[in-house]
């Protein structure tokens, strides 16, 4: 069976750090480009950042850039989510999300909430 399980959300200050992790199994995960994309209540699911197959190549939605980095270890089956400076507005549900041109993978949510 195909499984992405999101994991490391949380309760954070704003300011604070939380890093997620996004473990995968039953298909070939080198071959897949890797995304994580949040949704907070009330809104549309929005991309945050997205790596490819290799490692090489990332992207970051502007809101992001500077505090988030996205990583893979592929021995390890896992993509990360390193989020520093957390701010009140990245507050939602974080879904990691497997791609290659054919097919397209998702797992459950993990919620990052950032209070005071």
């Amino acid at each position: 069976d195909v499984q992405l399980q999101a994991s490391g959300g949380g309760l954070v200050q704003p300011g604070g750090s939380l890093r997620l992790s996004c473990v995968a199994s039953g298909f070939p995960f080198d071959d897949y480009g890797i995304g994580w994309l949040r949704q907070a209540p009330g809104k549309e699911r929005e991309e945050v950042s997205c790596i490819n197959s290799g490692g090489d190549m990332t992207y970051y939605e502007d809101a992001v850039k500077g505090r988030f980095t996205i990583s893979r270890d592929n021995a390890k089956n896992t993509v990360y989510l390193q989020m520093n400076s957390l701010k009140f507005e990245d507050t939602a549900v974080y879904y990691c999300n497997a791609y290659t041109g054919g097919s397209n993978y998702w797992g459950q949510g993990t919620q990052v909430t950032v209070s005071s």
